[in-house]
């Protein structure tokens, strides 16, 4: 059966910083091994776990591949989940700017297009926060990995400090979904 870990599963050790070439190379190099349809001939069983796998496979890759899904695992992995962004989870360096951006967001939807300027520019100022939290995540992922696991104090913390960031990169990335929904609705 294949490995319930996705790091296993690929051969990895479990690290943030992975390189996504290798991971890419493994990924197709078990595909192959593993596709459903070399088991075709094979006892039902055979079939069943090639396909289990397959499954896994897919699964694995598009979760390792992305950095944040990648650490979001890790997270869950070591009893650190992370959890559904409320309303009341507002990181408190952005609580005058969610003021103001919903503000603007309700000028808009009531018809009001000149905040249309400060929220493109409120939109570019969440983009420039998502990359800082990107850069942050980036340099704890180093740290993470140079503790050497999650089991010990240094990797404890670091994983802690990232999912801090993770959560607050989270609602970042609702911020920047709302003001690109606001600014370029959907068709009806």
């Amino acid at each position: 059966m294949p490995s319930r870990d996705y790091f296993t599963l690929f051969g990895l050790d479990q690290k943030l910083l992975i390189d996504s070439a290798d991971l890419q190379k493994r990924f197709y190099e078990l595909s192959r091994q593993w596709h459903p349809d070399r088991f075709s001939r094979k006892p039902a069983a055979e079939q069943m776990e090639a396909l289990e796998t397959t499954s896994r496979l897919n699964d694995g890759y598009r979760i390792l591949k992305d950095p944040v899904k990648r650490a979001e695992y890790i997270l869950a992995e070591a009893g650190f989940p992370i959890g559904e962004q409320r309303g009341k989870d507002v990181p408190p360096e952005l609580l005058e700017e969610v003021f103001d951006l919903n503000m603007m967001l309700e000028e808009i939807k009531t018809g009001d297009e000149s905040a249309r300027p400060q929220l493109e520019q409120a939109g570019e100022h969440f983009l420039e926060l998502r990359a800082e939290a990107d850069r942050e995540l980036e340099a704890q992922f180093s740290a993470y990995d140079a503790a050497g696991a999650s089991g010990n104090d240094a990797g404890r913390q670091a994983l802690q400090t990232i999912r801090g960031i993770l959560n607050r990169r989270r609602y970042i990335e609702n911020l920047i979904r709302d003001v690109e929904r606001t600014l370029n609705p959907a068709p009806v």
